[in-house]
């Protein structure tokens, strides 16, 4: 495990607004509580709570992954009726502490879902 600091940023902020995340217009998520984590040199990555999200879209995958400063992720494949992505959206079930604001938190690839509205 690292902790963010100096040579590797992390910062987690609340987003203000309605962000609303569609697959070929269909619905998957729509919050007024997202969060923004910003880290290094990336791009920022918005976090949609969990409970904001039209599960019945959603598959568990059987992809993982690990990020030294966040932890352990798994993922989800996206289903609608126009259209299927495979491991498009990834969660830190259990975040390191430095990071624990993300726990229960969706993030979605932008490029494996319409434009994110509300950006």
């Amino acid at each position: 495990m690292k902790e963010p600091g100096p040579d590797h940023p992390i910062h987690i902020a609340p987003h203000h607004g309605r962000i609303r995340v569609r697959l070929a217009g269909t619905l998957l998520a729509e919050t007024e509580a997202a969060l923004v984590l910003t880290e290094a040199a990336y791009l920022p990555v918005l976090y949609i709570p969990r409970g904001d999200a039209r599960w019945e879209h959603f598959a568990a995958s059987t992809r993982r992954s690990h990020c030294p400063y966040k932890g352990d992720a798994s993922y989800f494949s996206l289903t609608t009726p126009d259209a299927t992505r495979p491991d498009a959206v990834w969660s830190y079930a259990e975040p390191y502490p430095a990071v624990a604001a993300i726990a229960g938190y969706l993030a979605f690839y932008p490029d494996r879902v319409d434009p994110i509205e509300g950006i």
